[in-house]
């Protein structure tokens, strides 16, 4: 029976991470540069896959350069941030 149960608790992970395609994030890594592009997939290891990516570096100005199709490793992310509506910001909030 072990095994039923973690398919429900891997098909409720994979639909919470089917909410996420197609979203702007914006993914700090441990070096100080951020990644900002669409949420294209989540591998078992945790490792994010962005597409159509910038690469930010903060120092005397911001540069900014065009990437494509970038795999952020989970050690080296610090930080990740999605982008939505107000509306899924209450409801992420809400108790029910």
């Amino acid at each position: 029976m072990e095994g039923g149960g973690v398919e429900v608790e891997e098909r409720a992970s994979v639909k919470q991470c089917r909410k996420l395609l197609y979203r702007s994030m914006r993914i700090g890594v441990a070096d100080g540069r951020i990644f900002v592009g669409k949420f294209h997939c989540l591998d078992k290891q945790g490792n994010i896959i962005l597409y159509d990516t910038l690469e930010q570096r903060q120092g005397a100005g911001t540069e900014s350069r065009s990437l494509g199709l970038v795999l952020i490793p989970t050690h080296c992310r610090v930080s990740c941030h999605v982008e939505c509506s107000l509306g899924e910001n209450l409801s992420a909030l809400s108790l029910n």
